[in-house]
């Protein structure tokens, strides 16, 4: 391994041909799909993290990748990287409005043993999970039913923050004072933990969305959360994701994308519904 002290204010040329690889090898593994054009956000991400290591060079980086026992565990950290996970607290209201007031009764008018199991998919550091623990508490539904909720991630990294439940000002961009000093316990100046009675009710797991054999061990779902995340799949492999969701539901279940996503030319399994609220999709 080579041990060149190389200044990290420079990014390692990635050639476009080592670029190819790579972007393959996290296609082949996860159904993430980087274009051409994301070329240049490779590089800047992982060029530190092949000097972390020693290596002058991109082609040796990937050498690495492919032959060396230890790339599964690397893979890792090159997830951790190269996905974004900017998120907040009660993020795109309307849909979380149309889940309170009308997703959560239907389903529950529909079931004789009144228990909901919800699947958060993409949760990146735990806001959204954590959302709709909180609301179904407010409108009392902890009171007459029960409910399950899952959230996962590929990145280890959110996953460690989203069990901690730590978080800074900018997650509460879209929280009320009042519900902020409800469910969380100021930490620092600048940080607020969510309370236990929050945090014990999401349960946390790493997951690769395109997996269809671990995907299938999470059972039968009412509902599955899966917003702003399918940005990073290409079409072949965003059918492979919303197959497994529709897989996973119930008849009836639901499907909550993100407002700049949808099915046109991916799935015709689903139904689009104009609820009250917001636009959702049912199965």
């Amino acid at each position: 391994m080579s041990t060149f002290n190389l200044s990290l204010n420079h990014h390692l040329d990635l050639p476009d041909d080592v670029f190819r690889q790579l972007r393959d090898q996290i296609y082949k593994r996860t159904g993430m799909f980087f274009a051409d054009s994301s070329k240049y956000l490779l590089q800047k991400r992982l060029s530190p993290r092949a000097k972390e290591l020693n290596f002058d060079s991109f082609q040796k980086y990937f050498y690495f990748l492919q032959y060396d026992p230890r790339s599964e565990a690397e893979f890792d950290q090159i997830y951790d990287l190269v996905t974004t996970n900017e998120t907040y607290f009660f993020r795109e209201p309307a849909q979380l409005t149309a889940f309170v007031e009308e997703i959560v009764p239907d389903l529950l008018s529909r079931k004789q043993v009144k228990k909901i199991r919800i699947w958060s998919a993409g949760c990146s550091t735990g806001e959204e999970p954590y959302s709709i623990a909180m609301l179904l508490n407010e409108a009392g539904f902890y009171d007459h039913a029960s409910f399950e909720i899952f959230a996962s991630d590929l990145n280890q990294a959110v996953l460690a923050k989203a069990r901690k439940g730590s978080y800074r000002e900018s997650a509460f961009r879209s929280t009320s004072a009042n519900l902020r000093e409800k469910y969380f316990a100021r930490e620092t100046d600048t940080s607020w933990r969510i309370k236990d009675e929050i945090r014990n009710r999401v349960q946390f797991g790493r997951l690769n969305l395109y997996d269809e054999s671990r995907v299938s061990l999470l059972g039968h779902l009412d509902l599955v959360f899966c917003r702003n995340v399918i940005i990073y799949f290409d079409d072949s492999s965003k059918r492979v994701v919303v197959k497994n969701f529709y897989n996973r539901l119930v008849d009836g279940g639901y499907l909550l994308l993100g407002h700049s996503e949808s099915l046109i030319s991916l799935s015709t399994q689903f139904k689009l519904r104009h609820l009250k609220n917001d636009m959702v999709y049912q199965k």
